[in-house]
């Protein structure tokens, strides 16, 4: 294979890492690149599961017809298992002549020259990749080029789990936040609501009048409440970014806390872009975070929420902050987090304050 042929499919294997693709998409790039490489006629790539079989397993150069007439993911044994618990790779002229060969299904093509090679990340073998049936066998070229491919497949993995292990972090700390929320929220005028009734009932006898004020006070008390209720049952659920889009997700959101808070909410979308998934997730989250610091923190009268182009503003009028002394304390208020959440898609958040002066939290996502 020409070198320069060569180096141009490492290099679109390597981007798909880096690219906005999913993990599986990523991996089935690698695994066709190995066999186009390496000149094999099947190629597989398997990643383990904890039940002794795989959780995913891709496959190149078997039709969709023949995957079906061979069976469900294959178990953990023979040479699929040997790869996954030796470090080295594995380079057999005839893979059923080796004694540690163990049986495929009837449907299952026949292999003989194979190679196989472990995808590693320290001391973890985290999955394998697989190539089989090269005329004249396997070369060392060869198995440089497919450890090139599985160092990439290991990064791919790799990040998967970082990604998998902040999800599980962001869920903890919102549902910490929710609780809190409803605490100083609907609990407190749960509370309020109790003590007013049991005024109204002591008065029903003897001041009617005033009786009914308490009553009409525990109607409204008990409207707040629902609302308060309804805004982080809200948050409690899924957005629709798919199908309803970054925007009317967000306005409506805004809308909701309009009605359930003190300040005046408004929301300005001018000519927002259309962004990738991640990004909408990333606007989505930082835009509740500053939200949900501007109504219970900052004592403002107004929060504005404007989504324009790439760029989201979350600002208000209240009594504002010490940005870095706030950051040196300890008491972030998610500011880091917001930060954090703009670099997963390369994006810039700042926030803007001074006491005395109000808030401006500003998130910018590049373009694709």
């Amino acid at each position: 294979m020409e070198p320069l042929h060569t180096a141009r499919r490492l290099s679109a294997a390597v981007l798909a890492v880096s690219n906005q693709l999913t993990v599986p998409e990523v991996l089935q790039t690698i695994v066709d690149t190995a066999r186009e490489l390496a000149s094999a006629e099947y190629a597989a790539l398997g990643v383990p599961d904890d039940g002794g079989s795989f959780a995913q397993f891709l496959v190149s150069g078997v039709t969709d017809a023949q995957q079906a007439a061979i069976g469900p993911l294959p178990r953990q044994h023979g040479f699929l298992a040997v790869m996954l618990r030796e470090h080295r790779a594995q380079r057999l002229d005839d893979i059923r002549a080796d004694p540690r060969f163990a049986w495929w299904p009837s449907a299952h093509p026949v292999l003989q020259a194979f190679l196989g090679v472990p995808i590693v990340s320290g001391d973890e073998i985290l999955g394998a990749l697989y190539l089989a049936n090269k005329p004249g066998g396997f070369t060392d070229e060869d198995e440089e080029l497919v450890r090139v491919l599985a160092a990439h497949a290991a990064i791919a993995l790799t990040n998967a789990r970082l990604h998998e292990r902040n999800r599980e972090l962001t869920i903890a700390e919102e549902r910490a936040r929710l609780a809190h929320d409803l605490h100083d929220a609907v609990a407190q005028r749960l509370f309020g609501l109790r003590l007013t009734a049991q005024a109204a009932d002591l008065l029903i006898a003897r001041d009617p009048a005033a009786a009914r004020l308490r009553l009409a006070e525990v109607s409204a008390l008990a409207r707040e409440a629902a609302e308060e209720l309804h805004a982080a049952v809200l948050e409690l659920r899924p957005a629709r970014l798919e199908q309803d889009g970054l925007t009317d997700v967000l306005r409506k959101q805004v809308r909701i806390l309009d009605r359930a808070s003190v300040p005046k909410l408004v929301f300005h979308d001018e000519d927002p872009a259309v962004l990738p998934p991640a990004q909408q997730t990333v606007m989505l989250r930082v835009a509740q975070e500053a939200l949900h610091n501007a109504v219970r923190h900052s004592g403002a009268t107004l929060i504005e929420v404007r989504l324009a182009g790439r760029v989201l503003e979350v600002a208000d009028d209240g009594t504002g902050f010490d940005v870095e002394q706030t950051l040196k304390a300890g008491r972030s208020l998610g500011l880091r987090s917001m930060r954090d959440r703009a670099c997963q898609v390369r994006g810039k958040a700042t926030i803007t304050s001074s006491p005395g002066r109000g808030t401006v939290v500003r998130l910018e996502v590049p373009g694709v």
